[in-house]
């Protein structure tokens, strides 16, 4: 269950629901209706509606926990997935302590895979936590660097017996889970691909931003390669169409073309033929750049590799029983 969801999609004709909720529901065929798991949705405009009145905060509550109560109900267990840091969704008065608290429960805290920034990150959601009687039960790091996990794993252990506090796992930092797909490239510049539609979930090993010459260009392509270049740059993106067809094979690269000029209709024509996967988004290529290396995609129920491999890192991670020891 996700009690309130920021990140949400469409489900049948106008039900919104949180996308990790879909990823679940889906991908582990469960049977809980969408109303149940999802309750609570913060669209765009959803924190303005608050503060003007139009929303009754009681009927939310009643939502939570209505679904809560008949999930609870069903199951031997219940996973209740908070949003973002303890303190998010505090202007409308359901953050997430104050839901942990109205359900009964304790938290589990997933907090980034540091050591100083990290427990004081801790501290502070720790505060919010002991203000409203809830129960820190232990401690998730995610996204640890391999390198320095013994080490990071042992002193934030010293750290967290001063509050009694149990860490239960470390889940070490994968590039393949922060890889991109050209879905998530799509989210992320409000486009379409403009060809290619088939590799709608295709990631790349590297990414390069292409601004040299042809020859240049050449000497470095490799597969499993995303260019960056602008749609002005027919010379670079004419390369890639002409060793996608002498190869006849999945394509090897992709295109995300930038600048105020999208490409000319001879070019995408031509890039349609190619079928390499292409988006057009019309921003600097620097500035798109800054974008991709900022975005933090979420797993998708289609994506079935990154789900795999999430699992997999988890359940090798995770100590279980201490998990099973809460309440």
């Amino acid at each position: 269950m996700k009690p309130v969801g920021q990140q949400h999609e469409r489900v049948g004709d106008c039900m919104l629901v949180d996308k990790d909720v879909v990823l679940f529901k889906e991908y582990f065929n469960l049977p809980t209706k969408y109303e149940d798991m999802s309750p609570v949705i913060f669209p765009r405009g959803f924190t303005r509606d608050y503060l003007d009145g139009k929303v009754d905060s009681a009927k939310l509550k009643e939502k939570i926990v209505g679904g809560f109560d008949h999930i609870q109900s069903e199951n031997d267990f219940t996973i209740v997935e908070g949003t973002g840091h303890v303190g998010v969704g505090s202007i409308v008065t359901l953050n997430n302590a104050t839901v942990a608290a109205m359900l009964g429960l304790d938290v589990v805290i997933i907090a980034k895979g540091g050591l100083g920034s990290t427990f004081d990150e801790l501290a502070l959601n720790k505060a919010l936590c002991d203000q409203m009687g809830v129960k820190i039960a232990g401690v998730i790091l995610n996204r640890v660097i391999p390198e320095k996990q013994e080490m990071i794993e042992d002193y934030i252990t010293q750290a967290l017996d001063r509050w009694n506090i149990p860490l239960i796992g470390a889940v070490p930092y994968n590039k393949f889970l922060n890889t991109p797909t050209m879905e998530d490239f799509e989210t992320l510049f409000k486009t379409k691909l403009l060809s290619g539609e088939v590799y709608h979930y295709r990631h790349f090993e590297s990414m390069r931003l292409v601004a040299t010459s042809v020859e240049t260009f050449k000497e470095r392509l490799f597969s499993n390669q995303l260019i960056v270049t602008p749609a002005t740059r027919e010379d670079i993106i004419r390369c890639m169409i002409e060793k996608r067809i002498q190869h006849q094979q999945e394509p090897e690269q992709g295109l995300i073309l930038t600048g105020r000029h999208p490409p000319t209709p001879s070019l995408l024509e031509a890039l349609k033929k190619s079928a390499i996967p292409s988006l057009y988004a019309s921003y600097p290529s620097f500035e798109a750049m800054r974008m991709i290396t900022t975005f933090i995609a979420k797993i998708r129920k289609e994506d079935i590799s990154k789900v795999e491999k999430a699992i997999e890192l988890v359940e090798s991670h995770l100590n279980f029983s201490k998990l099973l020891e809460i309440n």
